[in-house]
């Protein structure tokens, strides 16, 4: 009844769709310095930013309004860095990332999906929306 979608430009990876690769910040790259100095990969020519797409389809398009009309005031703590954009189209609700900072995507993602899953929850525990 709750399918999720995950499109990452080719498969659900963290980068600009070239397939599976490490991500620059994650957990294979070695900490910043305790100096304060910048990662290893900051001083390179700049990244494309990362791209995360997701699907979720609702049993009906009130409970997807529903779902994005609860998700969406939920601000990015780093704006700059990571957008946010939730739409629906039936009853779809897509949310797309666009993020500089792939460890920054991946908090962004967590949070949404622990959001995400208290807002079904709370949608089959009460049963669909009469109208009125």
């Amino acid at each position: 009844m709750w399918d999720v979608d995950a499109d990452a430009g080719g498969g659900a990876n963290c980068g600009d769709g070239q397939g599976d690769h490490s991500c620059p910040g994650g957990a294979d790259t070695p900490a910043a310095p305790a100096s304060g100095a910048p990662p290893p990969h900051a001083s390179g020519p700049r990244m494309r930013p990362h791209i995360f797409t997701l699907s979720v389809p609702f049993p009906t398009p009130l409970e997807a309004e529903i779902a994005r009309g609860s998700l969406a005031p939920d601000a990015e703590p780093h704006q700059r860095v990571v957008g946010k954009d939730l739409t629906v189209s039936g009853r779809i609700l897509a949310v797309r990332w666009k993020a500089e900072d792939c460890r920054l995507l991946r908090i962004s993602l967590i949070n949404f999906l622990n959001h995400l899953s208290l807002v079904v929850r709370t949608l089959q525990h009460f049963g669909p929306p009469v109208s009125r």
